[in-house]
């Protein structure tokens, strides 16, 4: 049975993971003592004593961690930014394509996809392989978020007590708050690296008074074809996948609820719009196929276990 380890178990993603992991039967989890999680020796015990290591840290702490791995059979699954945009690590996003899921399969690090890059990247990079969008395209999207994205501090930040006595028309975090206006985010170099876009796109990523959940949206103009070639173009690419998948229905009476797949590891994209402009929207749990689910299933499927196993 494969032994597995969480560094940094006791973080948003990590907790997540660790959720998931205890309700099967087919894995053992090693537990690191409370008073010994920033322990530097007995966390490398427990690495090299693991078949596969989850790194669930901030991005320095993940390099630094990759250091106390000594046993060259462990396999490494970075939930950081910290490896993404290395060649010597496979990206994580075996829905991409046939030589992804193969690098993933044959590598022993892997870097977990950041939760926006997963919703940008699972649209724009099937229409640039088929050729329906150019790498040198002007790219924008909109990715809206629960709070839980923000991890530990920004959960407490969004649940605390005193906010209920806040007038709801003063407390700022009632409203939807966009940030990353330097259009400096750090999961951009992770979207240029996957998709081959020659630059970033403009993204507008916005957090809301809700707890997990994502939605992004990227428009697009001017194609040939039409909506009914982005549509064909979606579906094919995603035609055998589990996890993901291309959907005609997504919309509530005219609405899209970002939280519609909480609680799910699935990612569904829908196409809507007209000839003239095409929206392609990817909702999703940013907990689930944007973290911990997708962490999950690439630990499926470096160990040799059926992807989609505890996740559905």
């Amino acid at each position: 049975m494969p032994e597995i380890y969480i560094d940094g178990q006791a973080g948003t993603t990590g907790l997540e993971i660790v959720k998931r992991l205890s309700q099967r039967d087919d894995i053992h989890l090693i537990l690191i003592d409370e008073d010994k999680r920033k322990d530097e020796a007995e966390r490398r015990r427990c690495m090299n004593a693991a078949d596969l290591v989850f790194l669930c840290l901030p991005d320095e702490a993940a390099i630094e961690a990759v250091k106390l791995i000594e046993d060259p059979r462990t396999k490494v699954i970075d939930a950081s930014t910290a490896h993404r945009c290395d060649p010597q690590w496979a990206y994580g996003f075996s829905e991409l394509g046939e030589h992804f899921l193969e690098d993933i399969r044959t590598n022993t690090r892997v870097a977990n996809p950041g939760c926006h890059a997963t919703g940008f990247i699972s649209i724009v990079y099937p229409l640039i392989q088929c050729g329906i969008l150019s790498p040198e395209e002007t790219v924008t999207a909109y990715s809206l978020s629960g709070y839980s994205g923000g991890g530990k501090k920004m959960i407490a930040q969004y649940e605390a007590e005193e906010r209920d006595g806040l007038d709801p028309a003063k407390d700022p975090l009632k409203s939807p708050r966009q940030y990353g206006i330097s259009q400096m985010h750090k999961h951009l170099p992770e979207i240029k690296a996957a998709t081959g876009l020659t630059q970033a796109p403009a993204f507008m990523p916005v957090v809301a008074d809700y707890y997990s959940g994502m939605e992004v949206t990227v428009p697009v103009t001017g194609i040939c074809g039409g909506i009914a070639a982005v549509k064909k173009a979606m579906k094919d690419h995603y035609a055998d996948q589990v996890l993901v998948s291309v959907t005609d229905e997504m919309d509530d009476n005219g609405f899209i609820a970002a939280n519609r797949l909480a609680g799910t590891n699935r990612l569904e994209i829908a196409v809507s719009g007209n000839d003239d402009h095409i929206l392609l929207v990817a909702t999703y749990d940013n907990l689930g196929k944007g973290a911990s689910g997708a962490a999950i299933q690439n630990m499926n499927i470096m160990l040799g276990l059926d992807e989609g196993k505890g996740l559905l």
